[in-house]
């Protein structure tokens, strides 16, 4: 098993989940996988559980990787990490695989010195994203963290917490009015790669905003985006 190399150039690869083509996404271990690699960062999903911590996992609720459906919000993480998430193939399971943390996520970028690309998932409570930049902080390594959501507010209270954040609006498409307000307050973008053009990469750049593809898993199609010049790139297995 092993990554599908690229030549990326200048583009920054993005792990998505962790080495997710090869490990259970948003474990551990695909986030181990991602920092013996060459990878420039890892990304991952967060959600605030009942008991305000603060857990590593993608979907609402815990059915699609582990076969036990637990609605993540309204779960307290001891009931969370009691649940054995899938090898991979659903029915297939290993004793190491189960939903981490944040600050095991973030040690982690922080050992391999790899940029943590963290998912804030659904709308959030400007309490709970202070509580999210406080244990970040608490393990210096803010500076190592790159925000994105699909939540424009979520991204608003990150750099009105912190004004100088880097963070990314996640979305499918792009339009004027969207770029008006990426350069207003500051923000970048992570588009899903079908959205992008070239026209429209040379508009974002021309406006100073970094551009993030989400989720690039063909190799030629990667290439292509990489010869436009984007700045980064999110995959699954590419390297």
């Amino acid at each position: 098993m092993n990554t599908i190399s690229v030549d990326h150039k200048n583009t920054k690869m993005i792990a998505h989940r962790g080495v997710s083509g090869l490990e259970m996404e948003n474990t551990v271990a695909a986030f181990v996988a991602a920092g013996n690699r060459s990878y420039y960062g890892i990304e991952t999903d967060v959600h605030v559980t009942r008991d305000k911590q603060i857990a590593v996992v993608h979907d609402d609720n815990t059915s699609r990787v582990s076969g036990v459906n637990a609605l993540v919000e309204e779960s307290s993480l001891e009931e969370l990490q009691s649940i054995p998430l899938y090898d991979k193939v659903p029915g297939s399971y290993r004793t190491d695989l189960r939903i981490p943390v944040l600050t095991d996520y973030i040690n982690i970028c922080k050992k391999y010195d790899k940029k943590a690309i963290l998912e804030l998932k659904n709308r959030m409570s400007p309490e709970d994203i202070g509580l999210i930049i406080n244990k970040i902080k608490a393990l210096d390594y803010l500076n190592g963290v790159i925000f994105i959501s699909f939540s424009w507010d979520n991204l608003i209270d990150v750099k009105r917490l912190e004004p100088g954040q880097k963070a990314q609006f996640l979305t499918g498409n792009c339009d004027d009015e969207l770029i008006r307000k990426l350069v207003e307050n500051k923000l970048d973008l992570d588009i899903h790669y079908q959205g992008l053009s070239k026209e429209l990469l040379d508009t974002l750049h021309e406006n100073n905003i970094e551009v993030n593809c989400w989720t690039v898993d063909n190799k030629e199609e990667a290439e292509r985006l990489v010869s436009w010049g984007v700045d980064y790139l999110t995959s699954n297995i590419l390297e």
